[in-house]
């Protein structure tokens, strides 16, 4: 159990929040009492972490030899040996099989079928990604468009219906900004691969374009991000000035970012990418919760 050490927790960390923050605005435009939102946002949270975990056991399994080539990577659990592909698809299987319980509950508790119905289709998109860098360089969207489900994934599970109202696009803009936001920050994270992505024949955006117009990609992705993000607050009637202040506070932190990347290069990465972004992800979830709530 200690190899699963090695499996990484960054990216559900970075979508937990907006998944929360989502199941909130879907709760007070539902109007449903607190109870049962209370129930439904535990399945939400544990649906999460079974979703990203089956999803990164995924990328080990699928990645391992490659991993184990890069002297990056060379020391994560399945490449290094220390846990075996047979125990990787055990695990894998335990989580989707946990998923697919969990996503039952919605149809058992709160008569919702939905979560139900597309549970296996959540986990073979969300699964998907680990395979595009083998075919093209837009691997870094479909990893955002992966995390970008969870918000969208929360509304569904409160109430489908109000994916069809003004809570509804507040989200869905909520869910581009998680899309440009990941998109952009894996770009930048891809650097540390550039000279082994070209050299194995791997797809990335830095090493289709080099490291100067990847980061010109990473940070129009961002800008592209702020503005979905704009759009968010826009649209969603329960923010107000919160928000909007957290809004401005994460436009300020990922050119903060950028700044970071470009001053430190290599080194600067590790910061930008964990630290940062954890920032971002906490102070939008925090805010817009509370900007819900109160």
């Amino acid at each position: 159990m200690l190899a699963l050490r090695d499996i990484k927790v960054a990216h559900s960390v970075f979508a937990l929040p907006f998944a929360v923050l989502a199941a909130f605005m879907a709760h007070e435009a539902s109007g449903s009492d607190w109870r049962t939102f209370a129930g439904q946002l535990g399945l939400i949270v544990v649906c999460m972490v079974l979703a990203r975990t089956w999803a990164m056991l995924v990328n080990r399994l699928a990645d391992r030899r490659i991993d184990a080539d890069n002297e990056r990577t060379r020391r994560r659990a399945m490449a290094s040996g220390a846990l075996s592909a047979r125990d990787g698809l055990i695990f894998a299987a335990i989580c989707a099989l946990g998923f697919v319980l969990t996503c039952s509950g919605f149809l058992l508790f709160y008569g919702n079928p939905w979560p139900l119905f597309l549970c296996i289709p959540v986990l073979g998109w969300i699964a998907l990604y680990s395979f595009t860098k083998r075919f093209t360089a837009l691997c870094h969207l479909f990893l955002g468009a992966a995390l970008a489900t969870s918000p969208l994934a929360a509304v569904i599970a409160i109430d489908p219906a109000l994916l069809w109202t003004a809570t509804g696009w507040s989200v869905a803009h909520l869910a581009g900004f998680v899309l440009l936001w990941v998109a952009g920050f894996d770009v930048a994270y891809a650097l540390q691969d550039l000279d082994f992505d070209r050299a194995t024949g791997l797809h990335s955006i830095p090493a289709r374009l080099g490291w100067k117009r990847a980061m010109v990609v990473s940070r129009l992705m961002h800008v592209l991000a702020c503005a979905a993000l704009a759009g968010a607050w826009w649209w969603g009637q329960q923010f107000d000035a919160l928000m909007l202040s957290a809004v401005i506070a994460v436009a300020g932190l990922l050119v903060w970012e950028h700044v970071v990347i470009r001053r430190r290069g290599l080194a600067g990465i590790p910061m930008a990418f964990f630290t940062i972004n954890g920032v971002v992800s906490v102070v939008l979830g925090l805010a817009g919760c509370v900007d819900v709530v109160v």
